[in-house]
Formats: C-alpha cells, sequence, structure tokens
C-alpha cells in the first residue's frame, strides 16, 4: 500500500509539477516569464468580464429583465 502513496508522490511531483519548477527556476531571470500563468488568467478574467457586462448592457437596453418590486409571501 506504502508503494501506491509513492507512485502518486512520483506521478506529481516528477511528472506534473515539472513545468512549475520550470517556471520557479525562470523566476530568477525574469519575473514576467515566471509569472506567465498569472497574466494568462488574468486576461481570461478580463476578457471574461468585459463579455459579462456587455451582455448585461445588452439585456439592460432592451428591457427584458422583469424589474417588478416584490417580496415572498412570509415577509
Amino acid at each position: 500500500m506504502k508503494d501506491f502513496f509513492y507512485g502518486i508522490q512520483d506521478l506529481f511531483v516528477d511528472g506534473l509539477f515539472a513545468p512549475f519548477d520550470a517556471l520557479r527556476a525562470l523566476e530568477l531571470e525574469s519575473w514576467f516569464g515566471a509569472n506567465i500563468m498569472s497574466w494568462i488568467f488574468m486576461a481570461i478574467g478580463f476578457v471574461a468580464f468585459t463579455y459579462w457586462m456587455l451582455q448585461l448592457k445588452k439585456f439592460n437596453d432592451n428591457n427584458e429583465e422583469d424589474k417588478s418590486v416584490t417580496s415572498h409571501s412570509y415577509l
């Protein structure tokens, strides 16, 4: 059973996390290069936020949203 967990450790440490080890070594040469994953995720988030805001504006301009003020019966 112990070999099973060592196998999982080898998979992650030696295999799946190897690109992140390379990015960590790159940090000494280029900070921007080492943080490329963060830059990519920030760009994806910015594009998604912009798209979402444009969709909200489109629906607001078409008056498709029900804006009537109602409350629940228990209030």
